[in-house]
């Protein structure tokens, strides 16, 4: 198998912002946090990060911050995929100048591609990048759904080394599994299929939910990768009523409004994204505080 980017849980960490942009202090704090709580790997300016609003300065800005400031503590993958290979492919090449770990590279969205295109497209930013990346299948958001066939012929480029399957298709990524074997790493995208994904060979989860509880996401893969498979299902369980809260709206709506409840960044965000709606921001803080965070 390739060398595995991280094992466990990665957050798909939040861009803390303000009427002014990107507040690097709060983002400091966040990352500091992070660490802290044993965090296997940080997801730099992805969905959660609200990468599709921020600027081009500031999706640089805020990867090179990421790197400068986790100073090698653990893996940085950074967001850098797009509908357009050519701007995936400068953006790529920019994260590695920053020296990124890894990227994430999602499937193109809006004018979508092909089996064929999206393949093309995926091998061209990687080769041109020459780093470690992980697709990211997501096809709620982009309006095409990356096949397991697709992947597996994908698998053999040396710079293509893990998928995020966020399809929700358990089917699908049983599949997925049967066909790359151990060629490149699976992830979870989606909180609520951690244990599911860990049981058909997955290596861990990139997460939402590991933004406010980062140790106990990182503990529940853990837990099932070292054989304590029961007290790892039932931490799925346990939290699945929070995972739903943190969906109740578009993601990072939910998300943004816990960090700012835990005091990690304003309630925030960049139309066409708005706050959270109260009668649903009340619940999730219920479930929070249910959860032992204090908010």
């Amino acid at each position: 198998m390739k060398d595995t980017i991280f094992t466990g849980a990665a957050t798909a960490i939040v861009t803390p912002l303000n009427e002014k942009g990107i507040d690097y202090d709060k983002f400091s704090d966040l990352l500091e946090w992070q660490i802290s709580e044993k965090i296997d790997a940080i997801v730099a300016v992805g969905t959660t990060g609200e990468g599709s609003t921020l600027t081009d300065e500031e999706h640089k800005a805020a990867i090179r911050f990421c790197v400068e400031q986790v100073k090698g503590r653990v893996p940085v993958i950074a967001g850098t995929g797009s509908n357009d290979t050519a701007y995936a492919i400068d953006l790529s090449c920019y994260a590695k100048e920053v020296k990124v770990d890894a990227l994430l590279l999602v499937t193109p969205y809006y004018n979508k591609a092909t089996q064929k295109g999206m393949a093309l497209s995926f091998e061209a930013v990687a080769n041109a990048a020459k780093l470690p990346s992980i697709l990211y299948n997501v096809p709620s958001r982009t309006g095409c759904n990356l096949l397991p066939e697709t992947v597996a012929k994908l698998a053999e480029n040396p710079y293509i080394v893990g998928v995020k399957e966020a399809s929700g298709n358990i089917s699908q990524i049983a599949k997925l599994s049967s066909l790359v074997g151990d060629k490149l790493a699976i992830y979870s995208g989606n909180d609520d299929q951690i244990i599911p994904v860990l049981s058909l060979g997955g290596k861990g989860v990139i997460s939402v939910l590991s933004n406010l509880l980062p140790r106990e996401t990182s503990k529940m893969c853990h837990l099932y990768l070292n054989g304590d498979t029961k007290i790892a299902c039932q931490m799925q369980l346990d939290y699945l009523e929070l995972i739903d809260a943190l969906f109740s709206e578009v993601n990072p709506i939910p998300v943004k409004a816990a960090m700012a409840a835990m005091g990690f960044c304003e309630d925030y965000l960049r139309l066409p994204l708005t706050p959270m709606e109260p009668a649903n921001k009340e619940k999730l803080l219920s479930l929070m505080r249910k959860a032992g965070l204090s908010v």
